[in-house]
């Protein structure tokens, strides 16, 4: 996991990863700080080994680390944060150390982590699926607020 603590110790991540937590702030809904990517990369995980799917666990925490990192960019610019943070992520994961095909797998699930994964690989689908997962919902003081369905949202812990 020597990769996965660049990262973490990356300037670029370290300096998004306040910009977002300053920008969500007063935010209600769902944040997008440390513990949320971190709960991510373990359902990722998870979900991983129980596929039996040939990702190593590297990969698959640092996919989870930066999948998010476009936030910061959405709300200052609108620009989607999953195709900010799908930029963002290349050159982050190159300066830590992954190969061309890691690097193209991880920007590749991040840029279609919120459609489901649905045109994407299957690696894309798992983070989409763990991103979901995440969420309390039923433990959320903005539940009855939310923007998402009845249906989407967890009412139960599942990972």
């Amino acid at each position: 996991m020597e990769r996965v603590d660049k990262i973490m110790n990356h300037p670029v991540f370290r300096e998004t990863m306040k910009k977002i937590e300053e920008a969500e702030t007063d935010r209600v809904f769902c944040c997008h700080d440390l513990s949320h990517l971190l709960n991510v990369a373990r359902i990722f995980y998870i979900l991983v080994l129980e596929e039996r799917a040939p990702y190593e666990k590297e990969l698959v925490y640092a996919t989870a680390l930066l999948h998010d990192i476009g936030r910061y960019e959405q709300y200052e610019s609108d620009i989607p944060h999953n195709e900010a943070g799908a930029y963002m992520a290349q050159d982050i994961l190159k300066d830590c150390g992954f190969s061309s095909d890691e690097c193209s797998l991880a920007v590749s699930a991040i840029r279609e982590h919120r459609r489901g994964g649905e045109g994407g690989d299957f690696f894309g689908h798992l983070l989409y699926r763990a991103d979901k997962l995440s969420r309390d919902c039923y433990n959320c003081d903005a539940i009855n607020d939310c923007y998402w369905s009845n249906e989407q949202k967890n009412n139960g812990i599942e990972y």
